[in-house]
């Protein structure tokens, strides 16, 4: 253990006694045991931040794992930055460690523990943000991090890649506005997901920019996932003065739409039309295949993986943010706007 700038020789008896420990506490929150309460293991973070004292990392320098943290793994959407990282992973003579932790906002509190015993070589975190306990503590110990962020909007000094997502809405729903349509839904993501909001934020550009007017009832926020599509879809295309299009913010949310188009009788693209957002796979794959934004996940996950490593290098990025570009794709689920739109009579199959 090394002790601690000059300036405050704070030694580590000093810290126990202020924090009302023992020393071989200190000791274990030093190293990342997982015997410590959480509440004595901040109170000594916080001591040994505000004091400054500089800790040696135990990795090795020639750790050779790269941890990958979700707080889902159940999605194509995923399997995308996995391959992303793994690209850059192997291009560098490293193995990634999957991991599944917390909520879409951050990681549980018990997943610190654990990488700081694990201690690889970096991490790549996809979360709206870090809490700066969390970030404290892997910089304390010198494991660098990156932030996947097509979520939300990490704090200016987290190191992140994210995606245009308002100019995403905005290309989606120009291009219907293009096809004539004026009468156009918009099923997103959670409210509380930035992603979600600036995606209806280019919507609603769009549509102000063609002079057609802003409906709050044609605009809904689902979960990304085919429930949040469907459930949504059913019930706007059941109103009488249904939508002839509809964006949906995920393309797992745009499969729900079709789905609910197939149940109610309603011909795609003929009477609908549908744009998705993130171009997985899988939209290629739907009947008919999805028009949507492509947004860059394996892209994104190859410059946040990079960012990781130049930071394990000791090298700071040339740019802490980066936001990439999206472009639409066009396939079958999009066509001109019906002239007029057929009463419903099919409730199911």
């Amino acid at each position: 253990m090394s002790a601690s700038t000059p300036a405050t020789r704070v030694t580590l008896a000093d810290l126990a006694s202020e924090a009302g420990v023992s020393l071989s506490t200190i000791s274990k929150v030093l190293n990342g045991r997982s015997d410590v309460s959480r509440s004595t293991r901040s109170k000594v973070e916080t001591l040994l931040d505000e004091h400054g004292y500089q800790r040696r990392t135990s990795r090795a320098p020639s750790s050779r794992l790269l941890e990958l943290v979700f707080h889902e793994l159940e999605s194509a959407w995923a399997l995308e930055i996995i391959r992303g990282v793994e690209n850059v992973a192997r291009e560098n003579g490293l193995s990634v460690v999957l991991t599944e932790s917390g909520t879409r906002h951050a990681p549980g509190p018990e997943w610190v523990e654990g990488v700081i015993a694990r201690q690889p070589a970096g991490v790549v975190l996809v979360f709206a943000d870090l809490p700066q306990d969390c970030r404290r503590q892997l910089e304390s110990r010198s494991i660098p991090f990156a932030i996947i962020d097509p979520a939300g909007d990490p704090t200016p000094d987290v190191p992140s890649v994210g995606s245009a997502n308002w100019a995403g809405g905005m290309m989606a729903t120009r291009h219907l506005i293009d096809l004539g349509h004026t009468r156009i839904a918009a099923i997103t993501g959670p409210e509380d997901v930035m992603c979600s909001l600036a995606r209806i934020d280019g919507y609603r550009s769009a549509l102000n920019a063609a002079g057609l007017p802003y409906d709050r009832g044609l605009i809904r926020y689902g979960n990304f996932h085919v429930d949040g599509g469907r459930d949504h879809a059913l019930e706007l295309l059941s109103k009488p003065d249904r939508p002839t299009a509809i964006f949906a913010g995920s393309d797992i949310q745009a499969l729900g739409v079709l789905d609910a188009a197939r149940q109610l009788g309603i011909s795609v693209p003929d009477e609908l039309s549908i744009v998705g957002y993130d171009d997985l796979q899988v939209a290629r794959w739907s009947s008919p295949a999805l028009t949507t934004v492509h947004q860059p996940l394996i892209e994104m996950a190859e410059e946040a993986a990079r960012m990781v490593l130049l930071l394990r290098d000791g090298q700071r990025p040339n740019n802490l943010r980066l936001d990439l570009a999206t472009s639409l794709v066009v396939r079958q689920s999009t066509g001109p706007a019906p002239k007029v739109l057929r009463p419903l009579t099919a409730q199911g199959n």
